[in-house]
């Protein structure tokens, strides 16, 4: 099983890098392709009906079309991972959020969050992947630990 990160614009591409990155690390497979829901829905249809069994993860700001076209074309997950934007207060977030009833992308907003939840999808068929998520949670388990010990020596002082 692998990931589709579908893009509405080349201009998602350095944010839709950050999820790649961190799926390479979990061993997941990933293609990534560009496609508007508003702009080419044909052309999105197609790359959907290219694939089967993949999690396809959606990047698309502003108004995110995308990631309810996707999820209302495909029994596939879908993940949406909106890049965060400034204009209008970050506002845009909730095209992402407010889906009509029968169309339930989940949103992550962090990159690297949206590869882990990739990865446990992934995971519930690939032993290896299983392996990169349990190591990675361990990983983050003891950071957390090792923050709270140092803060203890300094007698609760930064």
């Amino acid at each position: 099983m692998k990931a589709v990160i579908i893009m509405g614009s080349k201009s998602d591409l350095e944010f839709a890098k950050k999820i790649a990155e961190k799926l390479e690390y979990f061993g997941v497979e990933y293609e990534m392709r560009v496609a508007s829901a508003h702009k080419t829905p044909e052309k999105l249809l197609e790359i959907l009906k290219e694939y089967d069994r993949v999690v396809f993860v959606t990047v698309a700001g502003r108004s995110n079309a995308l990631s309810g076209f996707v999820d209302a074309n495909t029994s596939n997950p879908v993940i949406t991972c909106p890049p965060y934007s400034d204009k209008f207060g970050g506002a845009d977030v909730f095209s992402s959020l407010r889906m009509p009833s029968g169309v339930a992308p989940m949103v992550i907003l962090e990159p690297e969050n949206a590869a882990l939840a990739v990865a446990k999808i992934v995971a519930l068929y690939d032993e290896n992947v299983r392996r990169k998520v349990e190591e990675y949670q361990k990983v983050k388990k003891e950071e957390v630990a090792k923050a709270d010990e140092e803060l203890r020596k300094h007698g609760g002082r930064s």
